[in-house]
């Protein structure tokens, strides 16, 4: 007689141990593996963010550059003109010498008397005057006002009454509208225009 007990049989339930499971497949327990167009794509946004850096980097390295170029050309263009000497003053008076004779009421001795400020303004005026197409004939410094200019245009009967606290080519121009108005207007004499308050015109 067999001593020796027979193996007992255990049913698959009770096999707590089993790692084999029913009904599935060994692949379904694996992770997820990326597909060749997934890598792909990862791969070019890759390159794509590399060279946006490369770009950005490049963009702020030329802007540096062009700040350090626009400080080294301020530099040297301060230095030229702290070493190069000024320019001297060109005073006006030299440039605008009456040329036209002048009457002074108040004095005999025209030389003598007519400050150099008048001297320039009726220079002025005299160029002014020129370039509007007139001739001066003279000017006439009044004894009855201060500051005051007469000029005499040749070809027109009376005279245009100025002020040195005017400017001279303003002053011109509202006398050349002033004579074009009464032109217009059919007056071919007149005593005086009067042009020395701005904005306003005159005449007798």
């Amino acid at each position: 007689m067999n001593s020796e007990t027979p193996p007992k049989l255990v049913r698959r339930r009770d096999h707590k141990k089993s790692t084999i499971m029913s009904g599935r497949t060994i692949g379904e327990a694996r992770e997820h593996l990326e597909t060749a167009n997934e890598r792909s794509a990862a791969r070019k946004k890759d390159k794509r963010k590399r060279a946006t850096r490369i770009a950005l980097i490049s963009i702020c390295f030329a802007i540096l550059i062009g700040i350090l170029i626009a400080l080294f050309i301020n530099f040297v263009t301060t230095g030229r003109e702290s070493l190069e000497p000024e320019p001297e003053p060109v005073i006006a008076s030299q440039s605008f010498v009456p040329t036209v004779p002048i009457e002074d009421e108040n004095s005999t001795n025209v030389a003598d008397k007519i400050s150099a400020r008048m001297k320039e303004y009726i220079g002025m005026l005299e160029a002014d005057f020129r370039d509007l197409n007139y001739t001066v004939a003279k000017a006439i410094i009044p004894s009855s006002a201060i500051r005051e200019v007469d000029i005499v245009l040749d070809g027109h009967p009376g005279y245009i009454k100025t002020i040195i606290d005017r400017d001279a080519a303003v002053t011109a121009e509202d006398a050349d509208r002033m004579l074009r108005y009464l032109a217009g207007q059919g007056t071919e004499t007149f005593e005086y225009i009067d042009v020395r308050i701005d904005g306003k015109a005159f005449w007798k």
